[in-house]
């Protein structure tokens, strides 16, 4: 299975025993949108609410850190998703929430995985089934699995800073990454990581949603600045769009790509990290 799937892909797939699909909308707090509540009103068939936001190592010192294995595999067990199904991920968020989840997936070792390529919007829109509800499904036998992907933490990213090895691109819209629009949240500052390249998510999106072609992601990174044949960190304001911007370089076959999971959250509110205003130097 490729790890991107037409909407005509799983419509010829829907119902097969061994596919599960899981539904990872989750949105902003200024949304003003309850994904659970959506997810009830309408689904694709046979899905499953994954609860993007509570999808979490809340024992953790990094915001909104990345599961371990063991509560990964709790979490599939009760969505009865058993070892060695494939996979599908959607969502019908703003920024692309089933990036995170197929990350989070990717990096605990789920092999047959991919995402939908322009989510339930992109669904809808042709004109597709969906149901409402909340499904009933049967515990599965889900057994841990190894980290596959790369995760960077904040004293990587720090190390980092004398070294360059890797180069900081980050996700988030020009005016949080410069520092003009203040984070929502008073406790973390304005700006970005020193150095940092600034690439938002939506660029190497098409207007529909789905992913751009290998020219179009490759043209998104090359125009802020970014030296594709260099080691990459991705990081965003909660790791959620620098998933997009990890997602895209996977697609196009470039390897040497890391996430920093705590991201601006993380950093901007440490009063000791650095921090840069204003556009990439």
């Amino acid at each position: 299975m490729e790890n991107l799937v037409s909407t005509q892909w799983l419509a010829d797939n829907l119902g097969a025993a061994d596919l599960a699909i899981i539904d990872a909308s989750s949105h902003l707090p200024d949304a003003g949108r309850d994904a659970r509540a959506e997810f009830e009103t309408a689904h694709i068939p046979g899905a499953v609410f994954l609860d993007l936001a509570s999808f979490f190592d809340p024992d953790s010192a990094v915001p909104g850190a990345i599961p371990t294995a063991e509560q990964f595999a709790r979490r599939m067990s009760e969505l009865g998703v058993a070892s060695g199904m494939r996979v599908v991920i959607y969502d019908d968020s703003f920024i692309k929430t089933s990036a995170r989840a197929w990350f989070i997936f990717h990096l605990h070792g789920v092999k047959e995985l991919a995402i939908l390529d322009g989510g339930l919007g992109k669904w809808r829109a042709e004109g597709r089934p969906l149901e409402s509800g909340t499904p009933t499904v049967a515990a599965a036998d889900h057994a841990p699995g190894k980290h596959s992907v790369q995760v960077r933490t904040k004293a990587d990213v720090l190390a980092n800073l004398d070294s360059c090895r890797e180069q900081v691109v980050d996700g988030r819209g020009p005016g949080h990454f410069t520092g003009e629009q203040p984070d929502f949240r008073p406790e973390v500052a304005s700006g970005h990581i020193p150095g940092a390249r600034n690439v938002v998510f939506a660029t190497v999106l098409n207007e529909d949603g789905t992913y751009k072609d290998e020219a179009g992601i490759r043209a998104a990174f090359e125009a802020c600045g970014v030296d594709l044949d260099k080691p990459i960190i991705t990081s965003c304001g909660g790791g959620v769009v620098a998933a997009v911007l990890y997602f895209a370089l996977h697609r196009i076959g470039k390897g040497d790509v890391a996430l920093y999971d705590g991201s601006w959250t993380e950093w901007g509110s440490d009063p000791a990290t650095p921090k840069e205003l204003g556009e990439a130097r």
